[in-house]
């Protein structure tokens, strides 16, 4: 009897045995936490989270921050327990203030992936960060409006389509005949709202003020570099302030949204005016492109969405071409478990290397990707990223490197929004802009 209780239990330990080894083995394991940047791909990647996990069996935590939330978000995060093991910084800046944080990822098959290899965050002989993508921003327009437009017998200008827009000049001429005539264009607007909400304002403080800092920056003639004449600009001279108020002011003065509203703007308002066929023109990048096919009653078709440059009227612009360049980089946290370390790189060349991971960061996450595991038809198709690269092809323009990684600080664009936003509402002149663009540069700085 006793020799028949003892098998008994035995075989309860066996069983539950194989229990533990599937619950510690065979179970997904919960090793990678994905801070993720960009919200407008949080759906997307949870998406490729799932696919990961029933592929491989590894779990992928995915948490997006809220916009312009990214810092303190990180900050929050990775002082917990649980922290991130895969985050982003935001070029140079971002990394001085997350490098204790970062991995040495030299060895990686990540950055062997990489196509340029100068495009990565180096410190030393150190690899610390590398993009996941190269985007372009300019001004998107409606080419079926801008047809319309032209095909008008009452038209106060000789420019007979988008293309023929070579400068500020010639942008300000038709813009403002085409708000003339917005009621025969069946338009509110051209512009769609200058959006200057709390954490809606980046397409201002930062993606326009790239425009003029870089041209100065690029003059300065102790560095080849524009990004890094930023990043050792003590203070600036803004020297084409008058060209940044001349866009912005187009921008204001032909938008769908009277001033005085523009402080309640989101960038999903923007897009989604633009969509709906209300106005012809909007600022943002080639990302924008799921916001626009994504909102309900999209009227606007795919052959029809194009960028131009964002013109301002500084000599020799006939030759710009859009802004493009990255603000996105991935690293690996230096005080994860190598295990977990191992496990986040892992997930990594999946999503760029394999056919599976290849397939979302095409048709899901509409990347342009600096990586060489990408061949010319997998690039994505979405009109805007060919967009880019078609600029990026061409020869004929200069394109505008995002320059804006070089800004002081979060703060400092914050500042720069404010005073926009307190500009348009008309309670301060444009020369307090000026000032502020200055002297908060210069005191952060400091």
């Amino acid at each position: 009897m006793k020799r028949k209780i003892i098998s008994f239990l035995l075989c309860v330990i066996c069983v539950l045995s194989l229990f533990t080894l599937a619950g510690c083995g065979g179970k997904k394991q919960s090793q990678v936490y994905f801070l993720n940047f960009k919200p407008e791909s949080a759906n997307a990647y949870k998406e490729i989270a799932r696919a990961y996990e029933k592929e491989k069996g590894v779990e992928v935590k995915v948490v997006t921050a809220a916009a312009n939330t990214y810092e303190q978000t990180l900050k929050s995060e990775i002082a917990k327990t649980d922290a991130p093991t895969i985050f982003q910084v935001n070029g140079p800046i971002g990394y001085n203030s997350w490098k204790d944080y970062c991995l040495n990822i030299k060895d990686s098959k990540l950055y062997s992936y990489l196509s340029d290899k100068s495009l990565a965050i180096t410190d030393g002989e150190g690899v610390y960060a590398v993009p996941y993508v190269v985007e372009g921003y300019g001004i998107i327009y409606n080419d079926a409006i801008m047809k319309k437009y032209f095909a008008l017998g009452n038209r106060n200008n000789n420019i007979s389509s988008a293309e023929e827009i070579k400068d500020f000049a010639d942008l300000k001429t038709v813009v403002e005949d085409m708000t003339a005539k917005k009621k025969e264009l069946g338009i509110d607007g051209v512009f769609a709202s200058t959006s200057l909400s709390a954490g809606e304002d980046w397409r201002w403080q930062t993606h326009l003020l790239n425009v003029p800092l870089y041209y100065e920056f690029r003059d300065n003639a102790d560095y080849e570099d524009p990004t890094i004449a930023g990043l050792n600009s003590k203070e600036i001279a803004f020297l084409y302030s008058n060209e940044f108020k001349n866009i912005f002011d187009l921008y204001t003065n032909n938008s769908i949204t009277p001033k005085t509203l523009l402080g309640s703007k989101s960038v999903n308002d923007s897009m989604a005016e633009f969509a709906l066929g209300k106005v012809a023109m909007v600022q943002n990048g080639n990302w924008a492109w799921s916001q626009i096919s994504d909102v309900s009653g999209n009227v606007v078709k795919a052959e029809n969405v194009k960028f131009m440059p964002i013109y301002t009227g500084i000599e020799g612009e006939s030759g710009q071409g859009i802004c493009i360049g990255t603000e996105n980089y991935f690293a690996i946290n230096k005080k994860a478990t190598k295990e977990q370390q191992k496990a986040s790189l892992d997930f990594l060349d999946w999503l760029f290397s394999s056919e599976t991971g290849k397939k979302f960061v095409d048709e899901q996450l509409g990347f342009i990707t600096p990586f060489n595991t990408f061949s010319e038809s997998e690039q994505p198709a979405d009109p805007l990223a060919q967009e880019v690269v078609r600029y990026m092809n061409d020869e004929g323009v200069e394109s505008i490197p995002w320059i804006f990684t070089s800004f002081p600080s979060d703060v400092y664009k914050t500042n720069v929004g404010n005073a926009l936003l307190e500009y348009v509402q008309g309670d301060i002149k444009y020369e307090q802009v000026l000032k502020t663009i200055k002297d908060d540069w210069k005191s952060e700085r400091k």
